[in-house]
């Protein structure tokens, strides 16, 4: 039996009956012709608001696409997510949607799609009943897989929480020794030594450990010792674990028992540490894991003869590619499958709809029109009274669209003539031997940008490589009498930040320099570039003179601050006593 969504499907705009008795109350009095208005108007609503009832039939749960994810899970990745998403927009089964998305996020961490994955996993959470054991065991299941993602995304305080209620979650005894080893793994990550032992003791000593499991633990116990001791001889208890997990055939074990003695071994026993790290190689070859094989290429390329180290750089500049060429194209793909399913189901809600109302839409179309008609008559009453409020209006906004234009002119010509004239200055007085062509090209680019300020075009431009692009920007301010260090100027300190943010944060610095060049008297200049997952932060110091006090910013201070706000950053100034000027920025990246 199909469920059915019951509900009035009646005119829409008979719902609009006591906003017309509103109308009336407020303009009724002052407009006598409203009322007369009114008063048909409401006759016509009420003679045709007879409602029809009706209902639109769900389709019963199937396993049909269920199924057909199954069956090309191990073989087609991007079809086995296609109908796993069919099932979470189709299917009334809440066991069957829960499932589908676990598995959908289990696809995506495959692909290194780690927010993909959560995003999957909380979907997930809402379909489930803890009210029942399945129910409990697949939360439990979800909390985990949400802990192991924010570890791969280095949220170590999330995934302690998540493995947090996965345990209280978990109704299955088998399943708590691999929560707790998990845990006590973020706790290693975030260098928390005692309680990751502590909770590493608790697992191993569980009655329902397996072998395979024992040895995961023993492996991590033994390493997480060693970390916090280097004295701590860990040796017996890692080859321990290795030999249990030979002994069970578990390959993905003794690849991570190969790792972690490699890199026990690494300065003590180099010999020893190559070894292990071409098992690891060997074994990850055979498993056909990438990520396993990048890293045991990191440590061959450490402990190899240099005539071999060439050949494993190569052959992990070309997995390491290839993997994220991979990764990528499946990231893709499966925002793309998701977006067409949405699609899908959205026209077919549309189609359905429509036909819906198919033979009512005559009666419809008479009656918007001739409400619109009779409205159209009251706007007319007051649009008089109307007109004058409104000509003032749009003469205001003209003019403070005219003055936004100009001041937004003002601060480009700012930008390319004034603070590009000056970098070009400046390179031309500390660079006494520039190329001529280099030059014509810095005087050609700020033509050109000059040109496109006229015919109001973009002025942003598209670098390839915004590290070099600071780099060359800073050199131009370096002479002998002025030196200024950089650290953290590299190309992954730039990666996910778009070219508009990076043309603000570079004109920022530029006002900066030249702000130091004209008045502060400075002869070093240090910027540190620092990241985290979310927020860019650019640390600028030198030893001039400083603010004075009480301190009046000029245009150039101004529009820093002023970039700073429109990215919804952060910055401060600290003249530390006339020793000098600090100023720290933070902006987020995303």
């Amino acid at each position: 039996m199909y469920p059915v969504r019951q509900g009035n499907t009646c005119l829409t705009l008979f719902s609009n009956v006591p906003f017309l008795y509103l109308v009336f109350i407020i303009f009724g009095t002052k407009f006598p012709l409203l009322k007369l208005i009114f008063i048909i108007i409401s006759s016509i609503l009420l003679t045709m608001s007879s409602c029809r009832k009706g209902g639109t039939p769900l389709p019963a749960s199937d396993y049909r696409n269920y199924d057909k994810a199954y069956a090309f899970l191990s073989t087609d990745q991007d079809s086995a997510f296609y109908y796993f998403n069919r099932v979470v927009t189709e299917s009334p089964d809440s066991q069957q949607v829960a499932l589908a998305y676990t598995t959908m996020a289990m696809l995506q961490t495959d692909a290194g799609d780690y927010f993909g994955c959560q995003e999957s996993l909380t979907s997930s959470l809402k379909f489930l009943n803890a009210r029942d054991a399945e129910g409990r065991n697949d939360l439990a299941n979800n909390y985990n897989e949400l802990g192991m993602s924010s570890t791969k995304l280095r949220n170590y305080t999330d995934a302690i929480d998540y493995y947090d209620q996965a345990l209280s979650s978990n109704k299955d005894s088998t399943f708590i020794p691999t929560i707790l080893n998990n845990q006590a793994n973020a706790y290693r990550h975030k260098k928390e030594y005692g309680p990751a032992l502590e909770l590493y003791q608790k697992a191993i000593r569980s009655k329902s450990t397996t072998a395979k499991v024992y040895a995961r633990i023993l492996t991590n116990m033994a390493t997480t010792k060693w970390l916090s001791d280097h004295t701590y001889p860990a040796a017996p208890e890692l080859r321990q674990a290795l030999a249990i997990r030979q002994r069970e055939k578990d390959l993905w074990g003794q690849n991570s028992s190969y790792a972690h003695l490699a890199d026990y071994y690494m300065n003590s026993r180099p010999d020893s540490a190559l070894n292990y790290a071409d098992r690891m190689y060997a074994i990850a070859q055979r498993l056909h894991s990438a990520d396993d094989q990048l890293e045991a290429l990191q440590k061959l390329i450490k402990l190899s003869p240099g005539q071999l180290t060439k050949a494993y750089f190569a052959r992990y500049n070309q997995l390491n590619d290839s993997l994220q060429t991979v990764r990528n194209a499946a990231k893709n793909q499966f925002a793309l499958i998701r977006y067409n399913t949405e699609k899908h189901k959205a026209d077919k809600l549309r189609l359905q709809k429509e036909n819906s109302e198919k033979n009512y839409q005559i009666t419809k179309q008479w009656a918007v029109i001739f409400i619109i008609l009779t409205m159209a008559i009251a706007g007319g009453i007051i649009f008089a009274q109307r007109s004058r409020r409104k000509q003032v209006e749009t003469e205001a906004k003209a003019k403070q669209e005219l003055q936004d234009y100009q001041l937004s002119t003002s601060k480009k010509i700012h930008d390319v003539v004034a603070n590009g004239l000056y970098q070009v200055m400046a390179e031309i007085e500390h660079q006494p031997e520039l190329d001529k062509e280099i030059l014509a090209t810095r005087i050609d680019i700020l033509y050109k940008q000059s040109r496109a300020i006229s015919y109001n075009h973009s002025l942003e431009f598209n670098y390839q490589d915004f590290d070099r692009e600071i780099t060359d920007m800073l050199t131009s301010f370096s002479n002998p009498q002025i030196t200024i260090i950089t650290a953290g100027n590299e190309a992954s300190t730039w990666d996910a930040i778009g070219v508009s943010t990076f043309n603000e944060i570079k004109n920022i610095l530029l006002e900066l320099l030249i702000n130091m060049k004209k008045h502060s008297h400075a002869d070093r200049v240090v910027l540190r570039f620092q990241r985290d997952h979310v927020r860019l932060h650019i640390r600028y110091q030198d030893n001039g003179i400083g603010l004075p006090q009480p301190t009046k910013f000029g245009n150039g201070l101004n529009n820093t601050g002023n970039r700073i706000k429109t990215m919804n950053g952060s910055i401060t100034f600290d003249s530390n006593n006339g020793a000098g000027l600090v100023i720290t920025m933070s902006i987020p990246i995303a």
